[in-house]
């Protein structure tokens, strides 16, 4: 049986992929559970009128995010953080505080779309983090933790 996923689903497939499965799964688990929609031929044409506007509008997203990384690139954020006198931070800095940051820049990232490549930032001192733009865009930030 084919059917077209409606979201992403661990070890079957991403989300718009059209899938073959058995018979048994399809009709009792994805398709009552909204997962999934029958492959129908009707279905196949509308599956591939919606590609083709999904891909205009990722081009668009894509060119939108390489616009912002480049101008990202080379940015260095100051974060403070109350400190004890040995220079450790009270609590720890997180995406959040970043995003706000960035947010203050003029730069609208989500607090999600942040790592920081340390476990926790605990001190006083500079670090990097990721941002991702988009799917496979990312950029690195570095942030430096000054006491206030």
């Amino acid at each position: 049986m084919d059917v077209i996923l409606k979201q992403d689903m661990p070890n079957l497939g991403n989300a718009d992929d059209i899938v073959t499965v058995k018979n048994g799964y399809g009709r009792n688990y994805l398709i009552p559970q909204g997962i999934a929609v029958l492959a129908t031929t009707s279905a196949r044409k509308m599956h591939a009128e919606n590609q083709n506007q999904r891909a205009h509008k990722e081009e668009q997203l894509r060119e939108n995010a390489s616009a912002i990384m480049e101008k990202m690139e080379g940015t260095k954020i100051t974060i403070g953080a109350k400190t004890s006198t040995k220079g450790k931070i009270f609590g720890s800095v997180n995406t959040i505080q970043i995003a706000e940051s960035l947010k203050e820049m003029g730069f609208e990232v989500d607090r999600r779309q942040i790592t920081i490549k340390e476990d926790a930032v605990k001190e006083v001192g500079t670090y990097t983090a990721t941002v991702k733009l988009y799917k496979d865009i990312k950029t690195e930030i570095e942030f430096e933790v000054v006491p206030e």
